[in-house]
């Protein structure tokens, strides 16, 4: 049952993400069936989005690297006081 909810959640997800038919005709080559709405206004947008997913990927990067592997020897540092390292 779980499954089945889950399967039918993530197809409608799908299936209301896609662009309709009106939408379609708006947006640029680049964008159809992706996304609702009027297309970019201009090349900055497609600058504008670019930083940001470079910016986005940097923070994930680093947030991942750092939450698997710290890097924090010091017997001094806070988290040793709530880890029991037996």
């Amino acid at each position: 049952m779980k499954k089945a909810f889950l399967t039918g959640f993530v197809l409608l997800m799908y299936i209301t993400a896609m662009a309709c038919p009106v939408c379609e005709k708006q947006q640029p080559k680049l964008l159809k069936g992706i996304t609702h709405g009027a297309g970019p206004d201009s090349n900055w947008d497609y600058v504008i989005i670019s930083i940001m997913a470079v910016i986005v990927l940097f923070c994930l990067f680093f947030s991942v690297k750092w939450l698997i592997k710290p890097g924090e020897k010091s017997a001094s540092h806070i988290k040793f006081s709530i880890l029991n390292l037996d």
